[in-house]
């Protein structure tokens, strides 16, 4: 049998990342061979990361990478936030981000081909993180956005890499992109305009704010406060021409009936309507990025915060980790019991 030296052990390290343990083990099955100690250490992994891939892997990082006028966002994932720290983990991140920005694949499927620049691809590169840090690693998604030379692309991460953002704006400079990058990743909104918001999608998210009306309402009934009225709407999209002359025909009468002068409707009454459809856009305001109130400056929204710069968003990416994935719930108490035994 051949002797196994610490320089073979080092150089098995270097070419497949893996432990020490699991690299001498591997040369003693082979006899030395390195070829085939890698190909050894190779099937294992394969076999680790089957044993793996019905686990839950919803911990991990986002990554973001430009490249000229590519730019790329994905979200890695592992099974938990330890290991989502630990730097290999954070270099296959970046690794695998700047080979999406570079390579330009048309699905997931493509991307599992790309060549990682090491002679292995982005699958392989997944099998081998997940023998060597000992979690299902997993690409969950990417998506890339391109520009045009008179674009800019804002990009942002929070949290660690918990939330990445990228942006492409026309007619702005890049720290107007950044800082739209920063608002996104605040207030995660859905879609750019209220336009691509659909009618099942307001009813659905309408219903929610009236459900959570009705909790608050509960609660200001035990302290004698007045209930707050449901919303009958939720999106501009629904304020026809009809239904805003209906609400300024209701705010003259109230304001007859207050008796205001007449002479002075004229003042009142634009700020009511503003009030008005304010009140019923809480979808767009939510989940539409141009409805929204700027974070760095609520006395506007995105849309008019934009208009100033002379700016127009073309598009958006933003990824959270975890977002709709159900984690599995754990209950140590129960865990260490079973160990105990």
């Amino acid at each position: 049998m051949a002797q196994i030296t610490a320089k073979m052990v080092k150089e098995l390290r270097e070419r497949t990342g893996a432990g020490v343990m699991d690299a001498k083990k591997a040369l003693v099955e082979v006899d030395g061979d390195m070829d085939k100690a890698v190909q050894f250490l190779h099937d294992k992994g394969m076999a680790k990361a089957a044993k793996k891939a019905d686990r839950v892997a919803a911990e991990g990082l986002t990554g973001v990478y430009v490249d000229g006028n590519v730019a790329a966002i994905t979200e890695i994932n592992s099974e938990t936030d330890f290991v989502s720290q630990n730097d290999k983990f954070v270099k296959l991140v970046d690794d695998v981000t700047k080979a999406i920005a570079e390579g330009k694949p048309a699905d997931m499927e493509a991307a599992q081909d790309l060549d990682m620049g090491d002679g292995n691809t982005l699958a392989q590169a997944f099998v081998d993180a997940t023998a060597t840090i000992g979690e299902k690693i997993a690409l969950r998604r990417f998506a890339l956005e391109e520009k045009t030379d008179d674009q800019e692309f804002g990009a942002y991460q929070h949290n660690g890499g918990q939330i990445g953002v990228i942006t492409v704006l026309e007619g702005a400079d890049a720290e107007t992109a950044k800082h739209l990058a920063m608002h996104i990743a605040a207030m995660s909104p859905k879609v750019i305009s209220p336009d691509e918001l659909d009618e099942e999608f307001i009813t659905e998210r309408l219903a929610e704010m009236n459900h959570k009306i009705d909790q608050d309402n509960e609660s200001r009934a035990l302290v004698n406060k007045k209930p707050l009225p449901h919303l009958v709407y939720g999106s501009a999209k629904q304020l026809s021409d009809d239904v805003l002359a209906k609400a300024k025909e209701d705010i003259k009468a109230e304001l007859k009936e207050e008796g205001k002068p007449e002479k002075i409707w004229d003042k009142i009454i634009p700020g009511k309507m503003q009030r008005f459809i304010d009140d019923n856009t809480q979808v767009d305001k939510q989940y539409a990025v141009l409805s929204q109130d700027y974070i760095m400056d609520d006395s506007k929204t995105v849309g008019e915060f934009l208009k100033e710069k002379g700016a127009k968003l073309v598009a958006f990416q933003r990824f959270e980790v975890g977002e709709g994935i159900e984690k599995k719930e754990e209950d140590f108490a129960a865990e260490v019991r079973e160990q105990m035994r």
